[in-house]
This record gives C-alpha cells, structure tokens and sequence, in this order.
C-alpha cells in the first residue's frame, strides 16, 4: 500500500476527529491501528508523554482534508480536488450521507484570512527531486544508460533517492523500467539503465501477462529431451503419479517453448553427484536423481528449467503430492521458484516461467552490450591513463636526465679549475728535485677527463628513445594497471 493510498471512512473520520482536537486515546483498539495508518502516511504525528496521547494533523493531513487526496499522490499531486481550499467532498459509500462537507478546524488565535500552507508537491524538496528525476528520465530515454563514474556514499544515496522517486511517481516510459547496478571496474562505477518490461512484481499480478499454456493429459510424442527423463531409470526418482504429471509439464512447456521458436535441449548430468543422497526404493540415489532438468536456449542465452518433488519425504501426505519448478538465480530480487500451492498450481505458471526465461535473454543481451561498451570505455581510458603516464615518465626522465648534465658541468668546470692551479704550481721553480714530467702527465689527463665528463663539449640534444617498462609506468597511471585495462592487483599485494 503507497502512502498516498485513499483513506478507508474508517481512517477519514478518525483524521477529521483529530482535526477538531479528539483524543484517539478514548477510542477502541481498531481506531488506534488507524491512528498508527494515519502516522505512517504522514498525516497525522503521534507521541506519548505522561501517560496519554499527543496526537497533531501534519500539513499533509491538512492538505488531504483541503484537496481530499495526498500531496504525494503521482498523477493528481497539488492539484486541487473537487472541493474549495476550505473545503473538501468525500464519499461516504452508503445512500443516507451521499456527501458530507469538511471544514478545516482553525487553531486558537487564527483567521479565516490566514494563508493557507504550501502543499508538499509545491515545497522545495519535492519539486527539485521530481527535476532530478525528469531529467534522468530523460537522459536514459536519449542514451539508454547513464553511468556515474567513482561514485562515493553520498553520491550513490542521492542517485538511489533520484530513481526511486522516477520509480514510485511512474516517470519511466511505457513498457520500460529503470535499474542500477554497481559495475566491477576500478571505479565501481554506477550505471543506471532503462530496460524493456514492466517490473517484476507489478507484471506478476497481471493476467494478460500469463498466458495459458497447454498441458496435455496424455503424454503422446514426447519431445525428444522429455522422452529422454521418462525412459531414464535415474531421474525423476518420485511416485508414479508425481512422474507422470512432471513429465506433462515439462512436455507443455517445451512444446510452447519451440512454438516461440525457442531450442529445448536434454541437460547434460554428470555420472557421479557428489551432493547430497537420499533413500528411494531401498536404495541411495544423489540428490539430483529426483529432478528433471530442460535446458530452454533463447536467442543464445541458455537457462535451465527444474522440476521437482518439492517435499520428498514430508509428515503431511498433502505436502508430499507437491511439485516445484526452479530456474535458477537471477542478478535481481526476480522471483525463480514456483510450487503447487493452493490457490494456484504449476500448470497456472509455466507462462510466467516462460516470459521469465525471455526477460533474462532480454536482460543478458542488454547486459552483454553494456558490459562491452563499459569495456570499451575501459580500454579508452587506459589508453589515454597510458599515455598521460608515459608523457609523465618522459619529462620526470629529462629532468633527471638535466640535472645529471648540470652537475657533471660543475664538476668539470671544477676540475678545470684544479687544472689550472696544478699548471701554475708546475711554473713554479721548484725547491725539491721532483717529477716534473709526470706531474704533467697527470695534468694532462686530468684536462682530457674534465673535457670528456663536460656535457658541454657538444652541443646537448634532446634525449630521445626513451624506454619504460610496465612497473616503471606504475606510479603515474592513478590505479590502472600497466598490463592492461581488465587487470588488477590483488589486494594482498596493495599493502
């Protein structure tokens, strides 16, 4: 039930009556369950203080009682309703009151010529939220898709509150509906989708959505891959009568399958289960001895339908004469179990099964192209994390590179230096008998290293054929790894 949900005469007079000031703490058990109703709508606050009951009408409350519908309501909203501002028309459902006319109780100390209060539909919150929400609309209409790159927390809130508003007022289009999902790239990026079909529970409510599908009484021709569960003395391991109708079923929904133009195949079981076993005729069987399985291929997405003996061996004989039909998990809160219950059996479901099966070949196509885009995206983006890294690395290597030049230009021009006293020392007349002609060979040689190690000598060029190895990349590509767009590191070696 939505918050803005009619309100039940039961729930009106109550709203009236703590409008003019009644205390609901005198009234039965029942009226107080619909003080809490009134609450949780946001029309009415409560509180308990002393002992007694505080009870006040919310300006929602008001507005409800002015305009006879919830300021919340997604298609009448702060319209007025077929009332004034001080007064409201509301059905009664019985012939002796057609109409009774509600007029808005005044608090102490007011005027009729008080302005009346802003409507919740009109108040900041809500019409920023709704802009929000048309224009994501909007924006998935055009893209099909919007992706939210590295969100944090409270970015990944605001986006949930955006789309559970475009959700619960009905904004998506016709026939589509709105998903988000968190993406395993290095971002977790948020992709917010707009996706065909209605959702999954609104369409299970709906009969035009289940069409009947035949199941025969007899099994005459059956499907090669039913044929294959009857005359297999490991599979199916149930009563008699239990097999029989599972195979019936199965057989009606592979030949519906393959009037869609769907493939049914036999699915493949190994000859030894390591799971669990059970006790049948005397004998040990693995678990999935008592299962029927179909594989349904649907435009190239394969799913798996199984049918089994939903409580094998109960305490209530009626339990026991119950089948169930399973296909597996699904990435959302879809439902993937159908049983025998007493208001519906499977033969009632295996239209909704089927629709099923066509919703995730729909969902695993759209979700194939998008997982491809977002790798695109990826290899773009690394692509140009990888170049930006490399222009990085280069210009780290040329000042490097400079300041090796301008230091060995020092220490040449030092040594020159050197040079240039130790061949004034030599001038000099010497007091000693010494080596004079190797002291100049050393001289000598010194001149030549100082002119060998100056950068100087020649004219200096731009470094070019510069080399970098993927780990060398690493401190400047900002989380990307250098081997490659789908690569990570593990998180043992982050530390």
């Amino acid at each position: 039930m939505h918050r803005w949900t009619a309100l039940n005469d039961r729930q009106l007079t109550l709203l009236r009556d703590i409008a003019d000031g009644k205390d609901p703490s005198a009234q039965d058990p029942g009226m107080r369950r619909s003080t809490y109703a009134l609450r949780d709508r946001g029309l009415v606050t409560v509180s308990r203080q002393g002992g007694g009951w505080q009870t006040q009408v919310t300006e929602a409350g008001q507005f409800y009682l002015e305009r006879g519908h919830h300021p919340e309501h997604p298609t009448l909203g702060g319209a007025p309703g077929a009332g004034s501002k001080t007064s409201v028309t509301v059905a009664t459902g019985t012939a002796r009151d057609a109409e009774t006319t509600i007029t808005p109780r005044l608090h102490k100390g007011t005027t009729a010529q008080k302005k009346s209060p802003t409507p919740y539909s009109e108040r900041p919150l809500p019409v920023a939220r709704r802009a929000q929400a048309t224009k994501l609309v909007e924006r998935l209409v055009a893209g099909g898709h919007v992706v939210i790159s590295e969100p944090d927390e409270a970015e990944i809130t605001e986006w949930r509150r955006v789309v559970d508003f475009a959700k619960r007022h009905g904004l998506a289009p016709a026939g589509k509906r709105i998903e988000k999902q968190r993406l395993w790239n290095a971002g977790r990026d948020l992709q917010i989708s707009l996706v065909d079909g209605p959702h999954a529970k609104s369409g299970r409510r709906s009969p035009a959505d289940n069409p009947r599908v035949p199941v025969s009484a007899q099994l005459r021709s059956p499907h090669h891959a039913v044929a294959g569960l009857r005359d297999s003395e490991r599979r199916l391991l149930m009563p008699p009568s239990l097999r029989r109708r599972a195979l019936l079923l199965l057989q009606g929904l592979a030949a519906e399958a393959e009037r869609r133009g769907y493939k049914v195949r036999e699915h493949p079981v190994p000859e030894r289960d390591n799971r669990s076993a059970h006790y049948y005729s005397g004998r040990y069987f693995p678990a999935s001895c008592r299962e029927g399985v179909l594989d349904i291929i649907i435009d190239g997405f394969t799913c798996s339908v199984t049918i089994k003996q939903e409580f094998p061996q109960p305490a209530d004989p009626d339990r026991s004469q119950q089948l169930a039909l399973d296909i597996g998990y699904s990435r959302s809160h879809r439902q993937h179990h159908w049983g025998d219950r007493k208001r519906s059996k499977l033969e009632d479901v295996l239209g909704i099964v089927l629709r099923e099966l066509e919703t995730r070949a729909v969902e695993k196509r759209q979700r194939e192209l998008d997982e491809k885009r977002a790798k695109e995206e990826r290899r773009v983006r690394w692509e140009a994390a990888m170049a930006t890294a490399k222009e990085r690395a280069a210009q780290d290597r040329f000042g490097k590179i400079l300041r090796e030049q301008a230091k060995q230009w020092q220490e040449a021009h030092t040594l020159r230096q050197y040079c240039d006293a130790l061949e004034r020392r030599l001038d000099e007349p010497a007091e000693t008998d010494t080596d004079v002609e190797s002291a100049r060979a050393w001289l000598r040689w010194a001149r030549e290293y100082a002119e060998a190690l100056d950068p100087l000598t020649q004219r200096p060029t731009m470094p070019s054929g510069l080399a970098f190895e993927p780990e060398d990349l690493k401190p400047y590509l900002d989380g990307w790894s250098p081997y490659g767009p789908e690569a990570h590191t593990p998180n043992w070696r982050t530390f």
